[in-house]
């Protein structure tokens, strides 16, 4: 296990204490949550920014049958 330090103002320090008090969780839980979430968001962003730009180079698209059939899954 790491420990990672970050220095805070006062204000910003309580606002977090309280906040995770409020969640009923360590103060490290509540950040390692928010990196971890925050982290997933810019992949998915990015999965679909790369997603979107794929589909208007060849704007095609399949309806769940035709998938399921591809896959051999019906």
């Amino acid at each position: 296990m790491t420990t990672i330090s970050v220095r805070l103002n006062d204000q910003d320090s309580e606002f977090i204490k309280k906040y995770a008090e409020f969640k009923n969780i360590s103060i490290s839980e509540l950040i390692r949550q928010a990196v971890i979430e925050r982290i997933e968001d810019e992949i998915d962003i990015r999965a679909y920014n790369k997603a979107m730009e794929e589909y208007r180079k060849n704007p095609v698209t399949y309806t769940l049958d035709e998938i399921e059939k591809e896959l051999g899954l019906e």
